[in-house]
């Protein structure tokens, strides 16, 4: 996956604060440099039902 896919997963899952929310991260940031940086191979693998889910990534942007 691209970070430009990574990217459109997060904004799709309502952004970083919402994201770091839903994975118990105090500190948004970590999150929000997911978006330039992509989400960590590790953090997919721990939530698979958020990063891994076909149907969050083929679902158009609302």
């Amino acid at each position: 996956m691209s970070i430009k896919a990574d990217k459109e997963t997060l904004l799709k899952l309502g952004g970083s604060t919402k994201v770091a929310e839903l994975l118990g991260y105090k500190d948004k940031q970590r999150v929000q440099n997911w978006m330039t940086r992509g989400i960590p191979a590790k953090v997919k693998l721990q939530y698979p039902h958020l990063f891994l889910n076909p149907n969050i990534q083929n679902e158009s942007a609302a």
